[in-house]
């Protein structure tokens, strides 16, 4: 099994996974076909690394650049505002 149910990589180049399912802190979990627990609660629609990814590295999803890794984030890490930089680029302005 290459990931565990209700895990889901979206796109070949991706480097996180998709969390179609709530996550329990320390959950035996496969991803890529690694054993890896989870080392927190998890809500669905949340990511998780598919392996290690360090500092300034871009992350990957959708098989796009969304964002840069601000700290060294391992397989299974939670990917989140917490450790990314976003790549996203406001479509709105704000006025007064």
């Amino acid at each position: 099994m290459k990931f565990s149910p209700g895990i889901v990589q979206l796109h070949e180049a991706d480097n996180v996974c998709l969390c179609a399912r709530s996550i329990k802190a320390a959950e035996q979990l496969f991803i890529c076909g690694k054993p890896v627990v989870a080392a927190g609660n998890l809500g669905s629609g949340h990511k998780l690394a598919i392996r290690p990814i360090r500092q300034g590295e871009p992350v990957i999803k959708y098989g796009i650049v969304i964002g840069v890794a601000t700290a060294d984030i391992d397989t299974g890490d939670h990917v989140h505002t917490h450790n990314i930089k976003s790549n996203y680029i406001p479509t709105y302005l704000i006025h007064n």
